[in-house]
């Protein structure tokens, strides 16, 4: 078939590798959200997947609205038969729905109808979810409700971060979307309606999601931590200003910590919550790069009765 991939991040870019690698489609261009600043200059940067559409000499559409009567127009005279889309980064109007014979293809990082949204990954982690997956589905005006191709799992290990766990679900969803390409174009593979139970919703997750409520139990800590690293970055406060959270492990043998009390030793610190604590393994203040929560804990002179959080 002649594809358009549409994708923006860097995880859609094993998808579009293992496309162009298929001997068996051409892709005829890429469309992606347009350059957006980045860095401390703030200069305009191309997506990850415009700059490998670009190393493979692959025309690049960057419209800044999907429904333009520009990128509508160019994508009639490509005349793909199917657009594959990872994490493209925005709605699709009817109009560019239409366009190729056999449609929009999303692969979505979720077992469907599990996890519907924006951010399947960092809600599976922090529902504490021990099986995940991802699933390739045909696109319709809902959100990623249509029928769905074919599925790959994914265990979700004790220690995974949202990081961690997409980088995996990345190649491995490449290797599904491949292979649902490949069966849409021989006509073995049929779309199945997804379930109407089991629906949960995976919205974007603010900064504000992502502040750690010291009352709640110790599992609960580790879980939002986890699954708001590395974005947007597990935070609480620390002398009226903010901790980023990096990484955490529960310490069940501290039970003797209120909620937000902090004990910092000479190689260790420990957080209460509404259970055991927590030990701090790596944080981030305010201003600084990552460092070990024992380094910080030096350096700001931690007192007997202090507390974050608060």
């Amino acid at each position: 078939m002649k594809l358009v991939f549409a994708g923006t991040p860097e995880v859609a870019v094993p998808a579009l590798d293992a496309l162009l690698a298929s001997e068996r489609h051409e892709v005829a261009a890429v469309v992606t959200r347009p350059d957006a600043p980045a860095g401390r200059g703030r200069r305009l940067v191309a997506s990850p997947v415009a700059e490998r559409a670009r190393e493979a000499g692959i025309e690049v559409l960057k419209p800044v609205k999907p429904r333009d009567p520009e990128f509508l127009e160019r994508l009639r005279e490509i005349a793909p038969d199917c657009c594959p889309v990872v994490a493209y980064g925005a709605l699709l109007p009817r109009a560019a729905l239409d366009i190729p014979e056999r449609g929009w293809v999303n692969l979505h990082f979720s077992l469907l109808p599990a996890w519907r949204g924006a951010a399947p990954v960092q809600h599976a982690v922090m529902a504490g979810d021990e099986i995940t997956g991802a699933s390739t589905f045909l696109i319709e005006e809902g959100l990623d409700s249509g029928p769905v191709y074919g599925t790959v799992t994914e265990e979700i290990r004790p220690t995974d971060t949202s990081g961690d766990l997409l980088t995996r679900l990345a190649f491995a969803g490449a290797g599904l979307l491949a292979a649902t390409m490949d069966g849409i174009a021989d006509g073995t593979l049929k779309a199945v309606p997804q379930p109407a139970d089991g629906v949960t919703l995976a919205p974007k997750v603010s900064v504000e999601d992502a502040r750690v409520d010291w009352n709640a139990p110790a599992l609960r800590v580790g879980r939002i931590v986890r699954g708001c690293t590395p974005a947007p970055g597990a935070w609480t406060t620390f002398r009226g200003e903010r901790l980023k959270l990096v990484q955490v492990v529960p310490a069940p043998d501290h039970t003797d910590l209120a909620p937000g009390r902090v004990s910092a030793g000479k190689n260790n610190v420990y957080v209460g919550t509404g259970s055991h604590a927590v030990e701090l393994l790596w944080v981030q203040a305010q201003g600084k790069k990552p460092m070990r929560a024992a380094d910080w804990a030096r350096g700001a002179r931690i007192g007997a009765e202090e507390t974050v959080g608060t």
